[in-house]
């Protein structure tokens, strides 16, 4: 039987990076992922995904944020290829909104440079806004995007140059603790046997952590790319990322780039909950529709040609932060996500902080607000 110092079961954002980072400490990893490498059936596909320091979801994401700048500068540095692109961005909405309110909290407690301008000011600086006269917006100049797709293949490519053996197509289907305190790992080609397991099935992860049974649900999200009538206001360059608690939706968008459109998606788009297996990935004309009513309210000069439909899923839990722990009882388990739709620019870090848990079964980062106990209270 195959036997490796650590499986890793999933190879996407977060896998890869534990599959990099572990090859580099001289482990013999196995890395199984049940599609292709990358795939377009989880989180992380659709070119890109927003990097932000002003962190409204709790200021204490922001030391493993700017760790996470670090490393995806040292890894498209290796790599050769740009995967992390700056553009600025706003976090807007009224003042009393939590994008708001919870941004400016993060950049007070990490003392991050940051501008709050009121709507006439945005809209002056950004033309592709329209926003109500109401509205603020904290603009934090270090925000922007990682290339998600190009970041997977850029870590699983430095993880097998370091001698990581990594299978796509290849599904877990079950795991056991063994005698000698390691695990069993059976997939649907083989079985084999390792010191260490990380757990990074995102949308699946449920069927392999009982704990998370009902608390880590996977959610169906659509994004859109839409032709700008303005194409100078959305250019790269012209238009940071954002997020904007607009009037009918909160939602998240970027700059042209990668596809000729400007990209745009809603929090909890429709709220369609369910097994993984069965949400389905065909966008539809329902999609379109919730989209570009945004897109009319806040980003009207976007209001052109469909270029692009994608569906992907976010796996939220109860308070919506991560999950990234050792199995309490099963300490060899190292469990990572679901994060709730935000996860992928903290992939780099993550990877680090995964390879500290299964060789140590601890790290120097603070991840005490992403333990697993939290969620039986």
């Amino acid at each position: 039987m195959p036997n490796f110092d650590v499986i890793v079961a999933g190879v996407g954002g977060m896998g890869s990076a534990a599959c990099l980072q572990l090859a580099r400490r001289g482990q013999k990893v196995l890395g199984l992922e049940r599609f292709d490498i990358p795939h377009a059936m989880g989180s992380s596909h659709g070119i890109n995904r927003i990097i932000r320091l002003a962190y409204f979801e709790h200021p204490s994401y922001v030391p493993l944020l700017r760790r996470a700048y670090q490393l995806w500068r040292e890894t498209e540095q290796r790599f050769g290829e740009q995967l992390l692109y700056v553009t600025g961005g706003v976090d807007a909405g009224p003042a009393e909104s939590s994008v708001v309110t919870g941004s400016l909290a993060a950049c007070r407690a990490h003392d991050l440079p940051h501008e709050l301008l009121d709507a006439r000011e945005i809209m002056r600086r950004f033309p592709a806004f329209r926003l109500p006269d109401h509205y603020v917006g904290n603009y934090q100049a270090d925000a922007g995007f990682v290339m998600s797709e190009r970041a997977i293949v850029a870590q699983t490519t430095m993880a097998m140059a370091a001698g990581a053996d990594i299978r796509a197509r290849e599904a877990i289907v079950d795991w056991e603790p063994t005698a000698g305190g390691g695990v069993r790992v059976r997939t649907t080609k083989g079985t084999y046997e390792a010191g260490r397991l990380i757990l990074s099935t995102g949308a699946w992860i449920a069927d392999h952590v009982p704990a998370l049974a009902g608390k880590a649900v996977p959610e169906r999200q659509v994004l859109g790319w839409f032709q700008p009538k303005e194409p100078q206001h959305f250019a790269l360059g012209a238009l940071p990322v954002s997020i904007v608690d607009a009037p009918s939706a909160r939602c998240y968008q970027f700059p042209v780039f990668g596809v000729p459109g400007f990209k745009i998606g809603l929090y909890h788009h429709f709220r369609q909950l369910g097994h993984a297996d069965t949400l389905s990935r065909e966008p539809t004309a329902d999609d379109e529709a919730a989209l570009r009513q945004v897109v009319r309210e806040v980003f009207p000069g976007a209001d052109g040609a469909t270029m692009a439909l994608k569906a992907c899923l976010f796996t939220n839990t109860p308070d919506e932060h991560f999950v990234v722990d050792c199995l309490p009882g099963v300490p060899q388990v190292v469990v990572a996500s679901p994060c709730s739709g935000h996860g992928f620019k903290f992939a780099s870090v993550m990877g680090e902080v995964l390879a500290d848990l299964a060789i140590d079964g601890t790290t120097r980062h603070d991840i005490g607000l992403f333990s697993l106990s939290r969620l039986n209270g």
